[in-house]
């Protein structure tokens, strides 16, 4: 294993407060793990907060910033984040209008977010939580009970983060979560595994001239392991198993998006070989990301998202955010 670390007990820690020297615009809590925005919360405005595991870094905390996430908690690597970190972020970002989390479908996250809002509840806070589950891969996995939540949670944090920036009550706000959610459909590829530091060897193993398709975030297991192709063919795999869950015709926000280990040159031939696609059935890349987003440390690959975008959410995609992962329009 080589990896720029001290050593595995201490990679998160390390790097939270790393989070805290680069961005003086984020309140970091690095015993407790709980990154804010250092500006507090707003009086009247819904907060957002959001978390996982660490290692898919720039998700979550990346994300926190105008115009997104009020906070998130970052688990250990690959690992879910204990209720108390949430009730922690829930609590620093009450204005007095609520708090919505945004929870990635996967158990530990599911049950201890879950956790948190009942405490948070006790606590006459009231909470929300919007459930992510835009994976078509698998229904079920090692980790989830139903679909996993992937790529489109980057869609929902900054197209809710806008609207709860605009000053909208909680039940808009989640209700503009949940469409976003049930309007976005994802797909992962896996080229090679990672590392998890305190593993200290790779989660699985693929050939050279293999590739998984349909690739959890943590390294589960796709739908099937098949002899990798160019890329043109494994565009279409991915948008062949979205397009027969959700027609990809008009205007479309489309995510291509690293797993960690990908140069920036093959993720801009995937855009253009997804681009082709999706014109081909009708859709129109009205807006884009490629890059990386949501990740697995190392691991070499790609996910694509699509979202079927509508005027609105077109509108607040569009609108000012400002996190040391996405910035425009300030």
């Amino acid at each position: 294993m080589k990896k720029l670390i001290n050593s595995p007990e201490t990679v998160v820690a390390e790097a939270l407060a790393g989070v805290a020297a680069a961005h003086p615009s984020l309140s970091v809590d690095v015993e407790n793990k709980v990154i804010t925005r250092a500006d507090g919360p707003r009086p009247g405005k819904v907060g957002l907060v959001s978390g996982g595991g660490s290692g898919h870094e720039p998700l979550h905390g990346g994300f926190v910033g105008y115009g997104m996430l009020d906070a998130a908690c970052p688990g250990e690597v690959f690992t879910s984040p204990v209720p108390d970190q949430m009730l922690a972020a829930t609590k620093a970002v009450d204005g007095g209008a609520g708090v919505l989390h945004v929870v990635k479908n996967y158990t530990g996250d599911v049950l201890n977010f879950q956790m948190a809002a009942e405490m948070a509840a006790d606590d006459g806070i009231e909470v929300v939580p919007v459930v992510i589950n835009d994976d078509v891969a698998v229904e079920d996995s090692l980790y989830t009970a139903g679909r996993r939540g992937t790529g489109a949670t980057v869609f929902v944090e900054k197209i809710a983060g806008a609207l709860a920036e605009e000053g909208a009550g909680l039940a808009v706000v989640a209700a503009t979560a949940r469409e976003v959610n049930e309007r976005s459909r994802s797909f992962g590829v896996a080229l090679t595994s990672c590392v998890v530091p305190a593993a200290g060897k790779p989660t699985f193993e693929l050939g050279e001239a293999e590739a998984e398709l349909g690739i959890g975030i943590h390294g589960e297991p796709g739908r099937t392991r098949a002899t990798l192709t160019p890329a043109k063919e494994l565009a279409a795999v991915a948008l062949d198993a979205i397009s027969a869950d959700l027609p990809v015709g008009g205007d479309l926000l489309v995510m291509v998006n690293g797993m960690g280990g990908t140069p920036l040159i093959e993720l801009y031939l995937m855009f253009n070989e997804v681009r082709k696609y999706l014109e081909a059935q009708g859709g129109h890349v009205a807006r884009n990301l490629v890059g990386n987003y949501i990740t697995s440390l190392e691991m070499q690959g790609f996910s694509v998202t699509v979202c079927r975008l509508t005027d609105e959410l077109t509108r607040l995609w569009d609108a000012p955010v400002d996190t040391p992962a996405l910035r425009w329009g300030r």
